[in-house]
């Protein structure tokens, strides 16, 4: 007698474990996706929103658009490292309207001179571009997006 009760104590133990394996996850354990892709209209296509762990990963940095004298004229002047070029040659920058918030928008290009680019007038002075990760928030717009 006294080892069918350790028996069904042993049993009710093993079988208390299996269903705390089996409840469902806290919402703390919930992971979230390290992009989430929106699309949206207009010339601003898409907008990537990455978690604090996908921007450090990434060591996304940004700088400003400038104004600077070209040639005597004033020009708006972006680091040419933040340009993108998709599989068809159009030109792309992120912005960073907001933080871990990547907005992809088309730019044209006027010119090259040295690590600046010269582009069409459309980007207020000021604005923070993406410089180093940008391709990988091109990349994400396809790898991370639920169809």
């Amino acid at each position: 007698m006294k080892h069918m009760h350790q028996y069904l104590v042993v049993v009710f133990a093993i079988s208390a474990l299996q269903l705390t394996a089996c409840s469902p996850k806290s919402e703390a354990a919930v992971e979230l996706p390290p992009a989430q892709v929106e699309h949206l209209s207009g010339e601003q296509v898409t907008r990537v929103t990455l978690t604090e762990d996908a921007a450090k990963r990434l060591d996304v940095q940004t700088d400003t658009v400038q104004i600077q004298t070209v040639g005597g004229v004033d020009q708006t002047v972006i680091p040419y490292a933040s340009i993108v070029y998709d599989t068809e040659g159009h030109t792309w920058i992120y912005t960073s309207p907001a933080p871990l918030t990547y907005v992809r928008t088309s730019v044209q290009v006027e010119s090259i001179q040295g690590d600046d680019a010269v582009i069409a007038a459309g980007l207020p002075s000021g604005t923070t571009v993406v410089t180093v990760g940008a391709e990988e928030l091109f990349g994400s717009e396809t790898e991370f997006e639920e169809e």
